[in-house]
């Protein structure tokens, strides 16, 4: 029984048959990349000029060899051909271009995004640190200190001890 005469089931879904070979659109989009890049080559123009040139000689001055005489039909027909193929081309590598650029600039945004985030907080880190400065005690205070400790020690000693266990003159830092 053939699948048109078969009964369908309305709850299943109908199965494709692949007429076309499935074709890698990754594999595809980096060969019309490539042809792409190729297009627009000196390489290619020059080539193509070669070309153009060797078959308007050919078919104007080769009387035994005229194929594609003076309107040049062939010629025309050769080059919508090739613009017809080349256009749709150049549109899906630029339609990968732009996907990639569409990527890029995402991880631009978000590596953007990150040093903004990482700044702010070394910005309140080092605002945390001027206030917490202001809080420490500086190296003149500190020797300041220190020296008054000393007077009053050196003072406790003078009531107690004699004058020549001092160590007078003696700076101790």
């Amino acid at each position: 029984m053939s699948d048109l005469l078969r009964p369908t089931r309305l709850d299943q879904p109908r199965r494709h048959r692949q007429r076309l070979p499935r074709l890698d659109a990754d594999a595809f989009g980096r060969l019309s990349e490539q042809l792409a890049r190729f297009l627009g080559t000196g390489r290619f123009l020059l080539f193509q000029t070669v070309l153009v040139a060797v078959w308007i000689t050919l078919n104007v001055f080769a009387v035994r060899l005229r194929w594609d005489p003076y309107p040049f039909i062939l010629l025309n027909l050769a080059f919508s051909t090739q613009a017809a193929y080349a256009a749709p081309l150049i549109l899906l590598a630029q339609n990968r271009q732009a996907d990639r650029d569409r990527v890029s600039l995402e991880e631009d945004r978000q590596r953007a995004q990150a040093a903004k985030s990482n700044t702010e907080y070394l910005a309140r880190e080092l605002a945390a640190l001027r206030l917490a400065v202001g809080e420490v005690a500086t190296r003149e205070y500190v020797r300041s200190e220190i020296n008054r400790l000393i007077d009053e020690v050196r003072g406790e000693k003078d009531e107690t001890e004699p004058a020549r266990s001092r160590g007078a003159g003696r700076d101790p830092l």
